[in-house]
Order: C-alpha cells, then sequence, then structure tokens
C-alpha cells in the first residue's frame, strides 16, 4: 500500500485565533451535533472541540463525529479520545474518490491563484507538487479501503439530516465537495479559506443569503471563516 499518508504530523490548528474559536463554539449550548472532517491524529482541531464539549455540562448529549483517512492517524485518534464516550471516529473518506476535481481543475485554479504571486518556474513546480498531492491521496484511498462517501454515512448511520457543526478541513481537495454534503449545519468552520481546499466553499458561503460570516481571519496561516445559518 502506498504509505504516504500513514505518518503523523504536527497539529496546524493550535494555539491560535481558530483553535480559541473552535473551543468556545463548542461549548455552545445549541450545538449538540458535531462532524469534523479531517481529523488527524486529534491534537489541532479536535483537541479544541473535544476540550469545549467538556465543559458542558449536557456532554452526555452530544456526539461528535471524527473523520480521518489515514490508518496511522486514525489508530492515535481513536486512542487519544478513547475514554471520551461522545467521540465516534471514522476512518473513510469524506467523499468517494470518483467525486474528487480532476487534474485540469487544480490547474486552473493554480492558474488563477498563483499567477502574481510567483514566477512561472516557481509555479509550474508548486502546480506539479499539488498534482502529485492529488494523486498520492486517490492512490491512498484506493489501496487503503477506505473509500466510500463517509459524511453520507455517517447521516445515515446516526440518523442525522443536518449537522449542527460542522469543520471542513480534510484532504485539499475536498473541501467543495465536503461543502455540498453538509449544507444546511447550524454552523460551518472552513480552514484554508485561500488554498483549494476551501477557497470555493468559503465564497459559495458568502454568497448563500441563509450564512452569515461570524469570523474570518485571511492571514491565519492560509486563512478561515466561521459561518453561521440564519434561516
Amino acid at each position: 500500500m502506498d504509505k504516504g499518508l500513514d505518518f503523523g504530523i504536527a497539529p496546524e490548528i493550535h494555539g491560535d485565533a481558530f483553535h480559541r474559536s473552535l473551543f468556545e463554539l463548542a461549548k455552545r449550548p445549541d450545538l449538540h451535533s458535531f462532524l469534523e472532517i479531517g481529523s488527524s491524529s486529534g491534537e489541532g482541531s479536535t483537541q479544541a472541540l473535544v476540550s469545549g464539549i467538556r465543559t458542558r455540562d449536557d456532554r452526555s448529549d452530544v456526539r461528535m463525529f471524527c473523520m480521518e483517512i489515514s490508518r496511522a492517524r486514525f489508530e492515535e485518534l481513536q486512542n487519544n479520545y478513547a475514554d471520551d464516550g461522545f467521540v465516534h471516529c471514522y476512518n473513510v473518506s469524506s467523499i468517494p474518490a470518483a467525486a474528487f476535481p480532476g487534474a485540469a481543475e487544480v490547474e486552473r485554479f493554480h492558474q488563477v491563484s498563483e499567477r502574481y504571486r510567483f514566477r512561472p518556474k516557481r509555479r509550474a513546480r508548486k502546480l506539479t507538487q499539488t498534482l502529485g498531492w492529488l494523486q498520492r491521496d486517490l492512490d491512498y484511498i484506493a489501496e487503503s479501503g477506505a473509500d466510500g462517501a463517509g459524511i453520507r454515512l455517517i447521516k445515515q448511520d446516526q440518523g442525522i439530516e443536518f449537522f449542527d457543526f460542522v469543520l471542513i478541513d480534510g484532504s485539499e481537495f475536498t473541501g467543495e465537495r465536503d461543502l455540498y454534503e453538509v449544507i444546511g449545519a447550524k454552523v460551518i468552520a472552513l480552514d484554508d479559506i485561500r488554498s483549494f481546499k476551501c477557497y470555493n466553499a468559503h465564497r459559495i458561503l458568502m454568497a448563500d443569503i441563509n450564512y452569515r460570516l461570524l469570523e474570518k481571519r485571511p492571514h491565519t496561516r492560509n486563512g478561515f471563516s466561521i459561518f453561521e445559518r440564519v434561516f
């Protein structure tokens, strides 16, 4: 099997404004079903959300669903939160591999987003690297047996039509597709809104009259934003 994703990585959402916002959101008494897409080993955003939920008197009524495609990180995730009964971990892709964007779509994004940031040779190297990541993700899904519509699976398993809270921070290539599966959630948080991952997801929610922007920090790493449904 391709081991490209089977290694630990340091948490990115840690000790910053996004981490603090997730902690505060997790304490809200009107939020009971949480979905985190891209939990890694659980030391970043997962830790923020779980810590907030732990403070709640009604935490026995809360359910948090964590998705992680990497088997190695998934096993660490399970171990880290084995004592938190409200945490449920899934080792599955958020969307099927067939729903991933193609290389042409990724290339078009890079041509526009990187046009004024880098010289042509560096742009070409970055695109080659990004397309390599795309193929790595697809190869891993195919060989790991974790292919599937993970978000739909959780909804069906748990009898959930709309989650109360969703964090989209999975594969670099699935943010927009993930949003299509969770739109309608009460609160939606996006990481990496200045990269391919959630660039379009952020724009879609900005234009959606059913949502209002709660917070946006474009210069925290690759940017994050948080939206709340108003209708």
